[in-house]
């Protein structure tokens, strides 16, 4: 079997610059966005892509160790570009790629960017993310209409940054004709519903699935970058004329796509002023006042806001001072608690030769006695077996004032006894 494909990756309607990247060819699907709020996240993805795209030919029988290959070279090639360059550290990625051998996919995936998997009619997520808000979900503590306005839904656990060298989850399936493969970045699959996609994916072609889900996602909010990549499984081949595709930040020629027909290879903002049909580019300008009904962009991108350093609050040393007077108050709580504790128990032992009920416990910090004498009897050591004085100086535990005094009931007994 053989694969009819297309590819479209837009900036979106906030962002200034593409940090995703794509690539869709005969054996080869695959989506990297990079970290937003990391350094040069463009650059990441892009490198990703351009070593995973070597995968793109027929693989053997070891699909999956294959995949493992292709993204172990992705990281490796991360870490020697920070290596030439020392100011790219923290520059990372999400990667997940889709091998096709003709008749079984293998998934390779790490990140939050998705591969969903739409057949007879159903579609099904075949990628887990790799994020704080999913694990919430799996926890039970959130939901997934819940997770796309988390304000922690771009917390990514898992990555391609060249240090970590983490794992990717690996997995592979039988293919179908008629399936259809969706490949995209989180700026598609974190805004549009599950049953959005699935109506988009039910109707057109793959340029015109591809060109709609971007379209879609812009038009439900997405503020970041949309990379979608839609591939059908076809018994008979595709025309000669379609090309392995590359889009976004690692795209060589940036491209623009015509919404009526050929390859679908865009990058840039093609939806920005999108109305009614219209997808010519409208850039906003600051500073300048805007007409009724236009899109105004947020200057300030939200996902990059939440890595970004941030200039200290006004009145932060009042809150410094309430945090320590709070935590000033916790300790005395605790030392309060202590010493009350310690002032209920007794034990025995000797004071100045003499059998004493001691109040307290029987220890001391540098600089500080836990007890005191409570009360000094006539019972004197001199006069008890060396046992039993032996015993005494060493300190016998007591339930309780009580129990202590029985203590000494007892050795004044045997005092008399030695007397006698």
């Amino acid at each position: 079997m053989f694969l009819h494909y297309s590819a479209i990756s837009d900036v979106g309607r906030v962002r200034r610059e593409n940090q995703d990247s794509g690539y869709a060819g005969p054996w080869l699907l695959t989506v990297c966005d990079g970290v937003g709020g990391a350094v040069r996240g463009d650059l990441a993805s892009s490198t990703a892509v351009q070593a995973l795209r070597k995968l793109d030919q027929q693989p053997d029988e070891d699909i999956l160790g294959q995949l493992a290959g292709g993204v172990h070279r992705a990281d490796d090639r991360i870490a020697e570009i920070v290596e030439e360059d020392p100011a790219l550290n923290g520059t990372s990625t999400t990667a997940t790629v889709v091998l096709f051998d003709g008749n079984r996919f293998g998934v390779g995936h790490i990140g939050d960017s998705r591969a969903y998997l739409y057949r007879r009619g159903e579609l099904r997520q075949l990628t887990h993310d790799h994020t704080f808000v999913q694990s919430l979900i799996d926890e039970g503590r959130i939901t997934e209409e819940q997770s796309r306005t988390h304000p922690h839904r771009n917390l990514i656990l898992k990555a391609l940054d060249g240090v970590r060298h983490e794992e990717p989850d690996l997995f592979e399936f039988p293919a179908e004709a008629g399936d259809r493969v969706f490949v995209c970045s989180d700026g598609a699959c974190g805004t549009l519903t599950h049953e959005r996609m699935k109506d988009i994916l039910g109707t057109g072609t793959p340029d015109f699935a591809a060109v709609e889900l971007v379209r879609a996602s812009l038009e439900a909010g997405s503020t970041d970058n949309v990379t979608c990549i839609v591939a059908d499984v076809a018994e008979e081949a595709p025309s000669d004329d379609l090309q392995p595709l590359l889009v976004g930040a690692a795209a060589d020629l940036p491209r623009r796509m015509p919404i009526g027909g050929g390859v679908a290879g865009a990058v840039g903002g093609l939806f920005r002023g999108h109305r009614s049909g219209d997808t010519g580019e409208i850039p906003p300008v600051p500073g300048e006042d805007v007409p009724a009904g236009a899109y105004v962009a947020d200057p300030i991108d939200p996902e990059a806001a939440r890595y970004a350093p941030r200039p200290p609050g006004r009145y932060g040393w009042l809150r410094r001072l309430m945090v320590a007077l709070v935590l000033l108050g916790i300790a005395w709580i605790v030392v309060a608690a202590g010493w009350s504790w310690s002032q209920q128990q007794f034990y025995v032992s000797d004071q100045d030769g003499r059998v004493a009920i001691f109040r307290g416990i029987d220890a001391d910090l540098p600089g500080i006695s836990l007890s005191h004498a409570y009360e000094v009897t006539d019972v004197d050591l001199d006069r008890l077996s060396d046992i039993d004085a032996e015993a005494v100086r060493e300190g016998l535990e007591a339930d309780d004032l009580d129990a202590a005094r029985t203590t000494v009931d007892l050795y004044a007994a045997r005092q008399d006894v030695e007397a006698g």
